[in-house]
Formats: C-alpha cells, sequence, structure tokens
C-alpha cells in the first residue's frame, strides 16, 4: 500500500479518505503529481492506494493471482488494505471512500457489495460493474485475455463471479455511491455505471446513489482540462460529504 498525507496528520480516525485500487493486466500503481490533490490534502484528508493481486508491483506471478478465476484476490486486498488503514488510525468507515477506474470498478463494486459496513462512500469511476455482460459491448473480446471469454463455459462462471452487479441484494443499507461515466466511452460501456446506479438506487436503504454523466467525454482520455478539474472537484467533494468533513 501507499498512503499520502500531510505531515504531522493525527491519526484518530477522523480524517476523510479516499482510496483507490486498479490492479488489473498486471498494471503497476505508479508515484505520480498532481496539483488537485494537493486541496484535498491541505483540508486533512487521505489518500492510498491499495497495490492489490492483479497489479504487476510484484511481477507476473502477482499479475495472475489477480486474473481471470482468480480476481477475488483482488478486491479482498483491497478490502484488507481497507481495513488495515483504519486500524492504523488514518480513518475510520464512517469516513472512508472507495475508488476504483475502468477495470479497478471490479474491486470498488465488489468490495462495496462485500463489506458495506466498511465504507462511508464509493466511487464507480467509468468501472467495469457488469462484467458477465462482457461480450455485448464495444471493447469486449481485448478484455477476454485477462478477465475471461464468456463464450468458454468455466471462464464465463468467473465472469459472473466478478460481477458486482449481479450481486446488489434489495434492502442492504450500502455506502453512498457516486457512479461516473462519459457517454462516448470506448472502453467501458456507459450502461456499466448506469446499471450499477440504478440497481442500487432500488436495493439500498442507506445513502444516496448518484450518477454523473459527462456528455462530450468518454473515459477519461481527451478529456478538457476543465472536464478533468470539474469532475475530481466533484470527487473530493462527495468524499468530504460522506466524511461528514467541517465546510
Amino acid at each position: 500500500m501507499s498512503i499520502i498525507a500531510k505531515r504531522g496528520l493525527k491519526r484518530d480516525g477522523r480524517a476523510p479518505a479516499l482510496g483507490q485500487c486498479y490492479s488489473s493486466y498486471g498494471v503497476s500503481a505508479s508515484p505520480v503529481f498532481s496539483p488537485r490533490f494537493i486541496a484535498f490534502l491541505e483540508r486533512g484528508g487521505v489518500m492510498f492506494e491499495v497495490h492489490a493481486r492483479g497489479g504487476g508491483e510484484y511481477g507476473a506471478p502477482w499479475w495472475r493471482a489477480g486474473q481471470k478465476a482468480n480476481k477475488p484476490n483482488t478486491w479482498r486486498d483491497f478490502i484488507a488494505g481497507c481495513e488495515a488503514v483504519i486500524r492504523d488510525g488514518w480513518t475510520s468507515p464512517a469516513t472512508l471512500t472507495i475508488m476504483g477506474t475502468s477495470a479497478g470498478g471490479i474491486a470498488v463494486g465488489n468490495a462495496l457489495v462485500e463489506r458495506p459496513d466498511l465504507f462511508a462512500g464509493a466511487i464507480d469511476n467509468v468501472g467495469w460493474t457488469n462484467t458477465s455482460r462482457a461480450g455485448v459491448e464495444q471493447n469486449s473480446a481485448p478484455n477476454f485475455p485477462e478477465f475471461g471469454d464468456p463464450s468458454n463455459d468455466t471462464e464465463f462462471r468467473g465472469l459472473v463471479a466478478m460481477d458486482a452487479y449481479q450481486k446488489v441484494k434489495d434492502g442492504v443499507r450500502y455506502p453512498a455511491v457516486l457512479a461516473i461515466t462519459g457517454m462516448t466511452d470506448p472502453r467501458v460501456a456507459p450502461w456499466h455505471p448506469a446499471k450499477f446506479a440504478a440497481r442500487l438506487q432500488k436495493a439500498s436503504t442507506g445513502g444516496p446513489v448518484l450518477l454523473r454523466v459527462t456528455f462530450d467525454a468518454g473515459h477519461g482520455l481527451g478529456s478538457t482540462r476543465q472536464q478533468s478539474d470539474a469532475q475530481w472537484a466533484d470527487i473530493f467533494a462527495f468524499v468530504l460529504s460522506t466524511a461528514r468533513a467541517p465546510a
């Protein structure tokens, strides 16, 4: 795990936190600087990344341990990382929001439905949450080697097992949710976040479920600076709101 916070932050479990996980395709989550994050950190926020199985941080074995039928390792590592951050006093279930982007939608979606008690909020950012429908979208075939081919019975069962949309249950107190999509997204069809939000709106007895749609943007690639700034402003506002941080 990588944790970023303002120097001297008191670890009393009260800080609003944003935890992220991607961990797919053997991609390593590398350090990056963004001035957009500074305002949140200066407000006492905590940001962290869980380097779960499925990523490339520990080589090919680490990647394969979060691939296809092994994909549950990814979101359970994510859950374990969030538990560790809470245990170490960085944040608490009342102030923690998790986010997954693109393939990270598998991690955030399944963490949300398996441990709704652990989070104040969850952000599904252009996330892949309805994996059992993998064969019916524009970008389907390129994902088969990583997650599974729905025409293969065994691999289709793996896709069903990682389908967060199918796991949402009526009457559960789920955290607040912000689902984000762009109508021109060529990588993760907009109906993934839209269906996930609609299902949670019907099922959840907990926090509000919001759907944010940008009609002239897609998967984040090619978004204007203004669009990116506006989206991150909404993300951090959501995190602070769910944590009930002072204005």
